[in-house]
Formats: structure tokens, C-alpha cells, sequence
């Protein structure tokens, strides 16, 4: 079976590179690490990335058998959000963000994978709501390495993502160096 062990780490533009084949995938399985799955052409591939590695449309990667593949992130039902002002848009943010939510963003609108109780908190907010089906490409995180937005090959690192399904009013920083500061 043919295996993808590497993502090319050179922008897309530097060199002239024949691509042979596409590797179609939704998020979820752009995530992972390990992975059967099948090149377009039906190809049987396995996927056996560095952890924390994630694949975003347009990535370049190298199979076994020297063949440059290119990643194509596969439309999937997701949430098309928008909001009558920025101020309002910032606000659904936040509270998706709250909720550990990966959330693409775009100019004007936020995209998320379909979740009937997540469309329910964001219209009661104000927000509108419509589902589509569009590659999703959610924001990496502060702190996962890579670039916060992605260029025309895209760029990430690892996704925080582990879902809630309550509010919580707590500080939420992974990063060494933050400690809270208490004044009275």
C-alpha cells in the first residue's frame, strides 16, 4: 500500500512540482495522524504523519513511491455564520471559542461543522445561521504552531479542540508563560 509519510514544507510558488494525484479529505480526517483511506483516483493509502500534524487544502504531500499529492479539503455540511456588525460577529466568536469549537474565519462570516444545539445558541444570540456544504479550514490556535491564517498552501498546526456543551466563565491559557494575576 502506498503510504504518505511527509507535508512539504516549502511554499507552494518556490518550485515548479508535478502533482500526481489527490488526496480528498474532510476535516476530521485531516486531523489525524494515522489513516486508511483512498486517493481520488481509488487508490489505497495510508497516512502516517507526524503527530499534531493537520492537512489543510492545498498542502502538498509525498507518497512512498516519490509521488507529490495534493491535499483537497472535501466540502462537508458546516454552519455559515453572520452577524449584522463586526461587534455582533465578535460576540458569536467569542462564544464559540468558549466552547472549544473549531471555527474558520472569514471576511464578514465564521464557519463551523453542523451542530443543531451550537445553531440554537448562535440565532438566539442574533446571529443568522445557514447551512452549506464548503471546505472547512478552522483556525490552528494561538499557541499550535504554524500561522494564524494560511496562505495559498495553507498552513496549521495542531488543532485544541475538545468539545463542551455548558458554559464556563474560567481563564483558559495553555501557555507556559501566562499566570493569572489576582488584585485586590
Amino acid at each position: 500500500m502506498l503510504e504518505i509519510k511527509s507535508k512539504l514544507k516549502i511554499p507552494r510558488s518556490a518550485y515548479k512540482v508535478e502533482v500526481k494525484g489527490q488526496l480528498k479529505l474532510p476535516f476530521e480526517s485531516r486531523q489525524k495522524s494515522r489513516l486508511r483511506t483512498k486517493l481520488a483516483s481509488g487508490e489505497e493509502v495510508g497516512l502516517r504523519l507526524p503527530r499534531g500534524e493537520v492537512l489543510r487544502g492545498g498542502d502538498l504531500v509525498t507518497a512512498s513511491d516519490g509521488r507529490v499529492i495534493e491535499v483537497v479539503a472535501e466540502p462537508e455540511k458546516v454552519l455559515h455564520v453572520e452577524c449584522a456588525d463586526a461587534i455582533e460577529l465578535a460576540k458569536a466568536a467569542y462564544h464559540l471559542g468558549n466552547r472549544h469549537v473549531p471555527v474558520q474565519v472569514g471576511d464578514g462570516f465564521l464557519r463551523l461543522a453542523a451542530d443543531h444545539v451550537l445553531e440554537e445558541m448562535l440565532k438566539k444570540i442574533g446571529a443568522t445561521v445557514s447551512h452549506m456544504e464548503a471546505p472547512f479550514e478552522p483556525e490552528a490556535g494561538a499557541y499550535a504552531g504554524g500561522h494564524h491564517q494560511h496562505d495559498e498552501m495553507g498552513h496549521g498546526g495542531k488543532i485544541h479542540d475538545h468539545h463542551h456543551d455548558h458554559d464556563h466563565d474560567h481563564e483558559h491559557c495553555d501557555h507556559p508563560d501566562h499566570h493569572p494575576h489576582h488584585h485586590k
